[in-house]
């Protein structure tokens, strides 16, 4: 049987599995008109089969673990039918949504590959398409590439050559991470070995240390990264933080228009992403005041994703993404403050070597043993109220075996501890707002997704009263 190693990146993420959060990437499509089990069965195998990492299974070693190709491969193991069936008062999208909770709880097969798509052919006038990935396969961006490989039209993966796992890894982090980090570190910390007086010397003259102004704001930079996350404080405790129950729920919103939101954005003079941001925030605040809880004056940190790869690379699978601690302030009342605090905070991120730095403390705890990587992961839990990615999808709706892919959602999965993950994915000119959060930590998220709408017509409505010209107004 072919076997490939498994990089130490996604070694990390196969371990990450706990008792109450799996290390699975799920998502939903929602299309229309239905579609048949058998078209289903016979594009997965056409398509996404050419990206051979779905035809292989895990085993691991004393060394880590393998990828190694199954050979009582099965499509309908991996492609499964099932009758959505709500309880009397429950609506369909509710029953949906439960289903794909349930789902998010329920481990994979480790003896097959780490995948299975969950077809209802049958969900209103068309069908829903559940998929469940484990996160060692490939992060987000690798997987929108995938998911799109199987649509009508889809591209197939470009050819690579035959090469070892570990020769790939070993070129990729030697070029992107450890060599820049490490010819830093080296010169940075080379300053303590001729006493503390000398190294403080140094450092209050950093271009004599690292020999150009230039590679000493990048040094200084590294520096205080490292420092910043070691001295991270713990997150505020909120109801949304603690010890999860190991029961997950699901909510989604109808989508916003991404115009609407880029008005917003000019308006203000902020980003999309500032935007979008804020209203998580501001979703979350109005969720703690509506429960009782005073948010005045509290923040809470996510992990959030930052993509490590050129786009054009995301094909060849596995995990290339650093993670950046986001603060978003939740006590803040007013929606314009609110932005301009995201947008702060956002812009204190760029530049940062945080992403780079959480990569290299994922790979290292790849090859720790497993107690270790657990406490590693539990430090960053401690730091951390929630997990959050924003994933730039089609800017066109898609197809598949001739249906429209009407809505699309994914929710990411919670290392540790952390009980909630927000997702949040452009789509066809609109904006997807997705929920995933433990049941013992906030059982009914929809009541935090249904805040997201309300959150944004207070922005869009603010802007409109701006004093715009019309030459703003044709460019926005």
């Amino acid at each position: 049987m072919a076997a490939e190693r498994m990089s130490r990146v996604d070694h990390a993420w196969l371990r990450m599995d706990n008792d109450v959060n799996l290390m699975m990437i799920v998502g939903v499509w929602l299309l229309e008109p239905r579609v048949a089990y058998e078209a289903v069965c016979e594009r997965v195998a056409e398509k996404l089969l050419k990206y051979g990492r779905f035809r292989q299974k895990v085993v691991p070693d004393a060394m880590g673990a393998q990828w190694v190709d199954d050979e009582q491969f099965d499509i309908r193991h991996h492609v499964v039918r099932e009758v959505l069936k709500p309880r009397k008062g429950q609506s369909a999208q509710a029953a949906l949504q439960e289903r794909c909770a349930r789902l998010a709880t329920q481990p994979l097969d480790p003896a097959r590959p780490l995948w299975q798509f969950h077809l209802i052919e049958h969900y209103g006038a068309g069908s829903a398409l559940i998929a469940r990935i484990h996160h060692c396969i490939g992060d987000g961006i690798a997987l929108i590439q995938v998911t799109m490989s199987v649509t009508d039209g889809g591209a197939d993966p470009p050819t690579r050559r035959a090469r070892e796992a570990d020769e790939i890894e070993h070129d990729w982090l030697s070029e992107a991470v450890v060599k820049p980090l490490t010819d830093i570190m080296v010169k940075a910390l080379g300053a303590t070995g001729e006493g503390m007086a000398r190294s403080m010397d140094a450092l209050s003259k950093p271009e004599q240390l690292f020999g150009s102004v230039e590679v000493a704001r990048t040094g200084v930079q590294v520096i205080s990264d490292v420092a910043a996350l070691a001295l991270m404080p713990d997150d505020s405790p909120t109801r949304l933080k603690g010890k999860p129950a190991g029961r997950k729920r699901v909510a989604w919103n109808e989508p916003i228009p991404l115009d609407a939101v880029k008005v917003v954005g000019k308006a203000l003079n902020a980003s999309v992403n500032d935007v979008l941001l804020a209203c998580v925030a501001g979703a979350i605040g109005q969720y703690l005041r509506d429960l009782g809880d005073d948010p005045r004056g509290q923040e809470i940190r996510a992990m959030v994703p930052v993509n490590l790869r050129p786009l054009d690379k995301a094909w060849q699978l596995g995990n290339k993404f650093g993670l950046a601690p986001l603060v978003l302030p939740i006590g803040i009342d007013n929606p314009i403050e609110r932005v301009y605090a995201v947008r702060r905070r956002m812009s204190e991120l760029k530049g940062s070597y945080q992403p780079l730095l959480a990569f290299a403390v994922l790979a290292v705890a790849g090859l720790a043993i497993k107690p270790v990587q657990d406490a590693i992961l539990n430090l960053f839990a401690k730091k951390t109220t929630a997990v959050m990615t924003n994933v730039p999808g089609p800017a066109k709706p898609l197809t598949f075996c001739g249906a429209t892919i009407r809505q699309t959602m994914f929710w990411v999965p919670a290392s540790g501890d952390l009980g909630v993950g927000v997702s949040i994915l452009s789509y066809a000119g609109g904006v997807q707002f997705a929920l995933i959060t433990d049941e013992g930590l906030c059982p009914d998220p929809q009541r935090i997704i249904d805040r997201f709408g309300p959150e944004f017509d207070k922005l869009l409505l603010l802007a409109l009263m701006l004093p715009w010209t019309p030459a703003e107004w044709s460019a926005a």
